[in-house]
């Protein structure tokens, strides 16, 4: 595999438009991960990036939950672009405040693995997601139960509709929406908040808080 050179374009797209785009199976198809991770071009997230395509390379798994040291996942900074409140939650195995992801289990659509935990874990209909991904992020989780290990995350604004009502599910004990400043003094996570400064600066720039938008 050989670094890409992805397009820029942003492109908004509902679940029926990323099956559409994708196929509705998961497939382990490491070269469409690759894209994704190639899409972020953030200078400082450069060695994050590097490391997440030599992961993709050395490991054919790297897509499926139980490869080591770490593997693939898709999480979402799911925004009210009418308020430009956060939607967080306080997960329930982890006990800190995250954002909504997952695992890809196999589905090398990341996209799609990002908008389906987001709408599985906030209970919202009709979330849409941007492309391409806002973020990357590396980072050590230790669930109970389990052994430590990385997750390589590609992380993507999402966008909720008009008046959204969360529903949580068991994988959290509390959804709250938040200011950038609330967010701030609930987590010291550097990631999220890193997260967050950039959905919301992808939001402004693509004049996604306006009416009908």
């Amino acid at each position: 595999m050989n670094d890409p050179t992805p397009s820029r374009a942003v492109r908004i797209l509902d679940e029926a438009a990323l099956d559409a785009a994708h196929g509705p199976a998961p497939a382990l198809d490491r070269s469409l991960a690759w894209w994704h991770v190639g899409s972020v071009r953030h200078p400082d997230r450069a060695a994050v990036r590097r490391s997440m395509l030599h992961h993709l390379r050395d490991h054919t798994d790297a897509l499926v939950r139980t490869c080591r040291p770490g593997h693939l996942t898709g999480s979402a900074l799911v925004v009210d672009p009418s308020t430009r409140r956060i939607l967080v939650l306080h997960h329930a195995k982890l006990q800190k405040w995250l954002q909504p992801g997952g695992h890809a289990d196999a589905d090398a659509a990341l996209d799609r693995v990002a908008l389906r935990e987001a709408t599985e874990e906030t209970g919202i209909e009709g979330l849409r997601v941007v492309l391409p991904a806002v973020d990357l992020d590396i980072h050590e989780v230790r669930p109970p139960k389990e052994d430590a290990h990385l997750h390589l995350d590609i992380r993507f604004l999402v966008l909720a509709p008009p008046g959204a009502q969360e529903v949580g599910n068991h994988e959290s004990t509390a959804l709250r929406w938040v200011t950038l400043e609330e967010l701030h003094a609930l987590t010291d996570e550097d990631g999220l908040r890193r997260l967050a400064a950039r959905g919301l600066a992808l939001l402004d720039r693509l004049g996604l808080d306006r009416p009908g938008v």
